[in-house]
C-alpha cells in the first residue's frame, strides 16, 4: 500500500511484483501460474490495483490527458445530470490504459536460470524468460500508441484522449559460447516501453526478462549483466590455483597442451587474457589496459589454432578473420530497420567483443582501408561512426589478437624486416608484442614436434606433462575472477621502470641499423600492462620487480624474434656472440652508475633477463671474462671483482 500510495501520488510509476514474495505468501503453485502465464496474470493484477488505489494525498505537478479528459467528462455529466435519470458517469467506457499512470513489472525469481536462445520454443509463449544475450542492435525511441481515441463526425465529441508511449526496439544475440561449432548465432528482437527504454548500446551484454510473444519479448525487467557469471566455480577451487607456487607457468602450459612448443608466446597470450587494468583520469582521459598482440609467422606454426583456442578459453571473446570481415563487419553497419524503416546501427565484431577479446585471423589479407579501421580500436578503444546521417561513439574495450603471414608467405631472410612484415608503422607501434615465429628445420626439434603430432594424432590428446593441465573453464573462472583485481606500481618500483625504458631507448638507437625501433611511450605502457597482469595472476594488487623482469623479458624475446632470424651455425655463433658481449656490457654499465668497483651477480641477473637474455649466457660471459683477468669471482662465485679496481682491498 505504501508504493500504491507513490503510484497515486505520482512519486512512482511502477509497481514490482516478484515471484519469490509470491511463493512465500501464496505457495510455490500459485508462483509457477504467473510465471507461465505472465501476460495474463500482469492484467488480473493491474486490475486489482485499481480497485485499492487509494485516493492522491497531494496535488499533481503536471497534468496528463487524462487529467483534461476527466475534466471535459466531469463538466459533461453535471450539464447533463438534471437531463439523465442517475446522472451520468464521467469513467463511464474509460480504458484501463488510460487510467494507468503506473507499470507492473513481475520479476523472476533468483533461483530461475537463464534460458539459451535456441532453446526458446513456442511453449514458451506468454511465459516469463529470462534471456543473456549481446546487444547487436537498437533504434531510436519512438512514441507508439496505446489507446486510440475516436471523435465523432457529428457532434466532435472525445477529443484528445489517445495515449502514447516510449517505445524502443532492441535486438539481441546469443554469446559466443553458447553457438554450437560451425552454427549460425541465433538473435531474438526485444521490445522496450516506458522507463526499459534507453538503457543499452550496441555490444552490451544484457540479462533480460520479460513475457515471450511471437512478435519478440516484451521486457518486464531490464538488468545488466556481468559476463563473468557464467564462468563461476567454487572459491576453494579459485583458491587452491592460485597458491600453486608455478601457477603462472603452470596456466601457459594448460594453453592448448595439444600445440608443441611456444612456451613463451602462450606466456604473452595468457596475459592478453589477464590484461591490465584500465586508467581513468579526473578530466574523463582514458589509458587503456588491455594488452594487443600480432602473431606472425610462417605457415603451419600453429597462429590459427592458438587463436581459435583463446577465442573459446577467454571469458569473453570473438573470433573473426581478415578476408571475411571489412571495415562495415568490424566496426558497424548502417541498416534499415523493418518496424521503424529507419537507419540504425548494428555493431561489427570490435563492438561485440566490448570487454573481451577481438581475435582477427589472417591479419595481412585485410584490405588496407578495412585495417584502418582497427587503428582507433587498439588505442583509443572506441569506434567513431559517421554514416548516414549518424553520428556517434560505441565502445570497444577490448584486446586485439591477430595472426598475420609474412609478405612474401614465408619469412625471407634475404630482405629487410619492413618488407618481410609489410604492415605500417603505425599500426605496428600499436601491438604491446609483435611476435615472429619461423619454421626452421632442426634435426632435434623437427623430431621432438613429428612425436608430439603423432601422439596427438593416436590417442586424441596431449602427451603427458608434469602436471595436470587446468582445464578451459577453471582457467576461465580465474580469469574472470582475478580481473577485479586493480594492480598498482609502488613508488620504489617506478625509479625502476624508468630506469628499464631509458636502457631500452638506449638499444633501439644503437641498433637503429635493424630497420626496427618501434620504442616509443606505448613501449612502456605495454610493459606497465604486463607487469600488472602478471601481478593479477598472483591475486597481488602490487606490482614486483619480478613482474617488470618478465614483462621486460617478452618485450625483448619479442623483438629478438623479429631481428635474429639467422639459423645457421655461423648466425647462431654470432648470436651467441653478442649475448655474451650484451651481459658485458650490461654489468659494465651498471658498475658506471653505481660507480663501485664490485657488484653482486644478483643484481645482475634481473637486468639481463629482462634484456631478453638467459641465465646461460650471464655464466659464460662470467667464465670468459674471468678468463681474460676483466674480472674476478669472489664469495664463491657471488660477486664481481674488477681486477682494476685499484688497491681498494675492501672492495
Amino acid at each position: 500500500m505504501k508504493v500504491l500510495e507513490q503510484v497515486a501520488n505520482r512519486e512512482a510509476r511502477r509497481v514490482d511484483i516478484e515471484l519469490d514474495d509470491v511463493a512465500e505468501h501464496m505457495g510455490e503453485e500459485m508462483a509457477e501460474k504467473v510465471r507461465r502465464n505472465t501476460l495474463r496474470y500482469k492484467e488480473i493484477i493491474a486490475c486489482a490495483i485499481d480497485n485499492v488505489l487509494p485516493a492522491p494525498t497531494a496535488a499533481a505537478a503536471d497534468r496528463d490527458v487524462f487529467d483534461v479528459l476527466m475534466e471535459e467528462r466531469t463538466r459533461a455529466a453535471a450539464a447533463a445530470a438534471s437531463d439523465a435519470v442517475g446522472g451520468v458517469d464521467p469513467n463511464n467506457k474509460v480504458p484501463a490504459e488510460l487510467t494507468r499512470r503506473y507499470q507492473v513489472f513481475v520479476l523472476p525469481r533468483v533461483k530461475d536460470k537463464s534460458v539459451p536462445l535456441r532453446q526458446v520454443k513456442a511453449k514458451h509463449i506468454g511465459s516469463l524468460l529470462t534471456l543473456k544475450g549481446i546487444v547487436t542492435r537498437v533504434t531510436e525511441v519512438k512514441p507508439q500508441m496505446k489507446v486510440a481515441t475516436y471523435t465523432c463526425e457529428q457532434d466532435g465529441t472525445e477529443t484528445r484522449g489517445s495515449k502514447f508511449e516510449k517505445f524502443q526496439e532492441v535486438k539481441i544475440q546469443e554469446e559466443p559460447d553458447q553457438v554450437p561449432q560451425g552454427h549460425v548465432p541465433r538473435a531474438m528482437t526485444v521490445h522496450l516501453y516506458g522507463d526499459m527504454t534507453r538503457q543499452c548500446a550496441a555490444g552490451d551484454t544484457l540479462t533480460i526478462s520479460g513475457v515471450f510473444l511471437p512478435a519478440g519479448l516484451i521486457t518486464n525487467t531490464f538488468l545488466e549483466a556481468m559476463s563473468v557469471e557464467k564462468h563461476k566455480k567454487s572459491s576453494e577451487e579459485l583458491d587452491e590455483l592460485a597458491e600453486e607456487p608455478e601457477v603462472y607457468s603452470k596456466l601457459a602450459q594448460s594453453i592448448a597442451p595439444e600445440i608443441f612448443g611456444h612456451d613463451d608466446v602462450k606466456k604473452a597470450l595468457l596475459l592478453l587474457m589477464v590484461g591490465g587494468a584500465t586508467r581513468k583520469m579526473s578530466d574523463g582521459m582514458r589509458i587503456r589496459g588491455d594488452v594487443n598482440i600480432c602473431l606472425m609467422g610462417d605457415p603451419g606454426v600453429a597462429k590459427s589454432q592458438l587463436l581459435k583456442y583463446i577465442a573459446n578459453t577467454a571469458p569473453r571473446a570473438v573470433y573473426t578473420t581478415g578476408k571475411g570481415s571489412s571495415g562495415v563487419g568490424l566496426t558497424a553497419a548502417v541498416v534499415r530497420d523493418t518496424v521503424t524503416g529507419d537507419l540504425v546501427l548494428e555493431g561489427g565484431a570490435l563492438v561485440l567483443a566490448d570487454m573481451g577479446i577481438c581475435c582477427i585471423d589472417e591479419f595481412d589479407k585485410m584490405e588496407e582501408g578495412d585495417r584502418t579501421a582497427i587503428h582507433e580500436v587498439m588505442e583509443q578503444q572506441t569506434v567513431s561512426i559517421a554514416k548516414a546521417g549518424i553520428t556517434t561513439t560505441l565502445n570497444a574495450r577490448t584486446s586485439v589478437l591477430a595472426a598475420a603471414n609474412p609478405a612474401f608467405s614465408r619469412y625471407n631472410t634475404n630482405r629487410s624486416v619492413e618488407e618481410n612484415i609489410n604492415l605500417p608503422a603505425a599500426l605496428l607501434s600499436r601491438f604491446d608484442l609483435l611476435w615472429l615465429i619461423l619454421d626452421r628445420p632442426s634435426h632435434a626439434n623437427d623430431k621432438r614436434l613429428a612425436e608430439h603430432v603423432t601422439y596427438v594424432h593416436r590417442f586424441s590428446t596431449h602427451p603427458a606433462l608434469e602436471f595436470d593441465p587446468v582445464s578451459p573453464q577453471l582457467m576461465r573462472a580465474y580469469i574472470a575472477d582475478i580481473t577485479k583485481i586493480e594492480p598498482s606500481v609502488p613508488p620504489e618500483l617506478a625509479a625502476y621502470v624508468v630506469d628499464e625504458y631509458v636502457a631500452m631507448r638506449q638499444d633501439a638507437a644503437e641498433n637503429v641499423e635493424n630497420g626496427y625501433g618501434f620504442t616509443s611511450a606505448r613501449t612502456l605502457l605495454a610493459i606497465l600492462r604486463l607487469s600488472q597482469a602478471l601481478a593479477r595472476l598472483r591475486r597481488s594488487g602490487t606490482v614486483s620487480r619480478d613482474d617488470v623482469v618478465e614483462a621486460r623479458r617478452l618485450m625483448s624475446l619479442s623483438k629478438s624474434s623479429v631481428l635474429q632470424v639467422g639459423d645457421d651455425d655461423r648466425d647462431k655463433a654470432k648470436q651467441r656472440g653478442d649475448a655474451v658481449s650484451q651481459v658485458y656490457r650490461i654489468i659494465r654499465e651498471h658498475c658506471d652508475k653505481s660507480k663501485a668497483p664490485a657488484v653482486a651477480i644478483a643484481e645482475i641477473l634481473p637486468k639481463v633477463l629482462s634484456r631478453g637474455l638467459t641465465q646461460e649466457a650471464l655464466d659464460e660471459c662470467l667464465r670468459e671474462y674471468a678468463e681474460l683477468d676483466v674480472w674476478q669471482l669472489a664469495g664463491n662465485g657471488t660477486i664481481i671483482r674488477f681486477v682494476d679496481a685499484g688497491d681498494d682491498d675492501d672492495a
